[in-house]
């Protein structure tokens, strides 16, 4: 992943507090000789304290033989992404038609290595602190090895324990434009209001006003949403 300087987080923790709303992604895995990589949609639990991600898949899952083959994995998460078209970019001094179309987006990418998890009392923990991510309400039975309802469904998963080696972060917001073109991008996602505008335009907000620019006005951003 490219990350311009314009697109780097700030710090660390931008990215950090980032991904701690987001806990669904895609974990890239080398492929075996001659096979392309393997590449899973699951849910995490990422614990910033122990620099780790958790997570589960069944053990009939195929990507278990490259996994352990190639322990060195990416779990890659994306989100809050919109496409900007071409005259939301051009600068002031060109015509509209000249601007150049773009993506704007968020994107962590966690560099791991894999550490799979078959004892049985190592994977109701693992469960369990999963649980404890997305149900904190609770709701579930406790997941425990002997016990009912998960104990005798353990043997069908294997777990991962994810220990996060590198991090790479970009926040593609227009970073690069000057304030007044910013400020044009803010008021036409506000205008457009499609899928993703929203979080785009706090994004972009966000990364100009920390690069000590000023906030589009709600004149000028017709409003926020």
């Amino acid at each position: 992943m490219l990350i311009h300087p314009w697109d780097a987080p700030g710090d660390d923790a931008e990215w950090q507090e980032w991904l701690a709303a987001h806990d669904f992604g895609q974990l890239a895995v080398n492929g075996t000789a001659g096979e392309p990589p393997w590449v899973q949609p699951l849910h995490f639990a990422y614990d910033p304290a122990r620099r780790e991600a958790v997570t589960h898949l069944a053990r009939p899952n195929p990507i278990w033989s490259a996994l352990l083959d190639s322990p060195t994995v990416l779990l890659s998460v994306v989100d809050d992404y919109t496409f900007i078209p071409g005259p939301w970019q051009a600068g002031e001094d060109q015509p509209p038609e000249h601007g150049v179309p773009t993506s704007f987006y968020a994107a962590v990418q966690l560099r791991c290595t894999a550490h799979v998890v078959d004892d049985p009392e190592a994977k109701a923990a693992l469960l369990q602190r999963q649980l404890a991510h997305f149900q904190p309400d609770g709701g579930s039975a406790p997941v425990a090895a002997e016990a009912a309802p998960y104990g005798r469904q353990l043997p069908g998963i294997r777990g991962l324990r994810l220990e996060v080696l590198d991090v790479r972060a970009k926040f593609k917001y227009g970073g690069k434009r000057s304030e007044a073109v910013q400020h044009r991008i803010s008021a036409r996602l506000a205008e457009r209001d499609g899928p993703g505008d929203a979080a785009a335009r706090r994004h972009q907000q966000r990364r100009l006003t920390a690069a000590g620019g000023s906030a589009p006005t709600a004149s000028r951003s017709h409003g926020t949403r």
